[in-house]
């Protein structure tokens, strides 16, 4: 079989995989939440889709969110509604669909960032270009004052030399941080993984500093795997409250 370049990368090396879970604490049912007639959960399908980097499958806990993104034409995958994070949730969906390990990059995108950039996905899976590189991610720089001192704007240590779009990340954090002059980055949670590296995570507990900050990418850098982050240019809006939602509906323009 030919082999299909998008963006690059080989198509049939790298699969997206979105993981979403039916319940929410703030939003009830939030993937599903209705935008100009479309289900959430299928706005984030089609953006993945719109970065031509390979497959695009949603691995899911609840069939009404599988049938959704049947119903437009995409792929989905039931997974145990137990895990306790979308990392866990795309390492079975991708044992399950890829038994003899095609896929070497997977990209995770979570599944209420109905306005994610489709080069963000992109600019993540960029990084892996370097064979050091275990994981990618993505920040933006803060430009909003009330952002830098906000606990729920992650922040990622990163030394960008000038004019540069991608550096190491040494930590993150929910503090204000780093001291002195000089820009904060906004740490977007979308990663694009080496299958050996997920399969590596999702093998590890949690770290102290992941269970004191509650993120888990912390872990990775406690157990010596590196994480590479790419600067773009807008940060996604992830739906978590009803006035996220209706944010997202005035964001997103109807279909015709």
């Amino acid at each position: 079989m030919a082999q299909v370049r998008f963006g690059g990368k080989l198509a049939d090396e790298t699969i997206i995989v979105i993981p979403a879970r039916l319940a929410s604490t703030r939003l009830a049912d939030k993937v599903l939440a209705d935008i100009h007639g479309v289900p959430m959960i299928v706005h984030v399908w089609r953006r993945a889709c719109e970065a031509e980097i390979g497959k695009v499958v949603v691995a899911c806990d609840d069939p009404a969110i599988a049938a959704a993104i049947m119903a437009a034409g995409g792929n989905a995958q039931l997974t145990n509604p137990d895990h306790p994070s979308g990392s866990d949730r795309i390492s079975e969906a991708i044992g399950a669909l890829d038994p003899d390990r095609r896929y070497q990059r997977i990209v995770n995108v979570q599944g209420d960032l109905p306005t994610i950039d489709p080069a963000s996905l992109r600019a993540a899976l960029d990084l892996l270009d370097e064979p050091a590189v275990d994981i990618g991610t993505i920040a933006a720089e803060i430009t909003d004052e009330s952002e830098r001192t906000n606990p729920n704007v992650v922040k990622v240590f990163a030394g960008f030399a000038p004019d540069a779009r991608r550096a190491r990340a040494l930590a993150f954090t929910r503090a204000t941080a780093p001291t002195g002059d000089g820009p904060l980055y906004h740490h977007i949670g979308l990663y694009a993984y080496r299958r050996a590296a997920l399969e590596r995570f999702v093998s590890l507990p949690p770290s102290p500093l992941e269970k004191r900050e509650r993120l888990e990418q912390l872990r990775a850098l406690e157990a010596g795997m590196r994480i590479d982050v790419a600067l773009v240019d807008t940060v996604p809006l992830g739906v978590d409250t009803a006035a996220d939602l209706e944010r997202a509906r005035s964001l997103l323009v109807p279909a015709d």
